[in-house]
């Protein structure tokens, strides 16, 4: 269901207005009668379902080690062109 209401009464009884907005109407706020905007529920609150990927996602122990040896030694030391670099030199 939409419903208008003006500026005033939106400022006035905003938490009544996302009460109804959570509820799934929507509410039209208007300024003179001239509709300005429109307050609508962001998204479905489904609630998460934990571990629903799990078994789908595979070799994610690769992606938190270095590859090579010489990536091993920019994790920890870092690139020469890195422009931070200079802002945090190494405390070796």
């Amino acid at each position: 269901m939409t419903s208008t209401v003006n500026i005033h009464e939106a400022k006035t009884h905003l938490s009544r207005l996302l009460v109804r907005v959570a509820d799934g109407d929507e509410v039209v706020i208007a300024k003179n009668g001239v509709p300005l905007a429109r307050l609508v529920q962001v998204a479905d609150p489904r609630a998460r379902t934990p571990g629903r990927f799990r078994g789908q996602i595979h070799g994610v122990e690769s992606l938190i080690e270095p590859s090579q040896p010489d990536d091993q030694a920019l994790w920890a030391e870092g690139h020469a062109a890195d422009p931070l670099t200079s802002l945090f030199p190494s405390r070796a």
